[in-house]
């Protein structure tokens, strides 16, 4: 009976030190983070509640005051210059995945496992997100410039406000293809459905996505917790799975 108490103070001692941490997730990342943010949970007693969107729009925001306390971006220049702003706790800094670019289509057969799909022009619209904010669209564009095929694919182009909107236009077979986070279309070594092509990363700037704990989750041990989470072995093989890079 004795050990029994001791094990219900030790539970309620966890449960009182249990922490939210508001978390903003580049929209690529929506799938790995929401199983990443499950197994947080159980293992720690903390609570991600997460938020997804462009990376771009997740700055202006943190800059006006919004009160998420740990970014994980599309991109590294965002945290960095969060960081040279002193909107961060030094030395959080990290990079936690290397995306990888898709591109693909909802029906099977439409992309060949080379891109030349791209070439022939057979398509009524090619879905991207916005190269202004979302890094997933930038790389597309360079990806298009690199393959010369920019200025005769720009009448076809449809953006996205995000990667999750880009996804989601071809996904409904709005866009009959478009580039796409790898990750949304991908799971343990083989794309999930549809037809793609996994762009060559020597076509677009490495998609470095770095995390930061923001200057608002200072004092909070969930945000430092997650953090340390990101960088264990579960939450690595998690992240592999959907086809990143670490």
């Amino acid at each position: 009976m004795r050990w029994f108490a001791g094990l219900l103070a030790l539970m309620a001692g966890a449960a009182a030190q249990a922490n939210d941490v508001q978390v903003a997730v580049a929209a690529n990342f929506t799938a790995p983070m929401q199983k990443i943010a499950a197994e947080f949970a159980k293992d720690t007693g903390h609570k991600a509640v997460l938020a997804f969107g462009a990376t771009g729009k997740f700055y202006a925001q943190i800059v006006n005051g919004a009160p998420f306390e740990v970014l994980l971006a599309a991109d590294d220049a965002t945290p960095a210059r969060l960081e040279t702003e002193h909107r961060t706790v030094p030395g959080t800094r990290f990079t936690y995945a290397i995306g990888k670019l898709a591109l693909w289509s909802a029906k099977e057969g439409v992309v060949d496992n080379q891109g030349q799909v791209l070439k022939t022009g057979d398509y009524a619209h090619l879905a991207i997100a916005n190269p202004k904010t979302a890094p997933y669209g930038a790389a597309a564009i360079e990806t298009l410039a690199k393959l010369n095929l920019l200025d005769r694919v720009q009448g076809k182009l449809v953006q996205g406000e995000n990667i999750a909107q880009a996804y989601q236009f071809v996904s409904t077979g709005n866009a009959p293809l478009g580039f796409v986070a790898l990750a949304q279309v991908y799971r343990d070594g083989r794309f999930t459905s549809g037809s793609g092509w996994i762009v060559p990363a020597t076509l677009h700037a490495p998609i470095r996505q770095d995390a930061v704990i923001l200057a608002t989750g200072s004092a909070n041990p969930a945000a430092q917790a997650l953090e340390a989470y990101l960088k264990s072995d579960k939450a690595r093989g998690l992240i592999r799975s959907y086809g990143y890079a670490l």
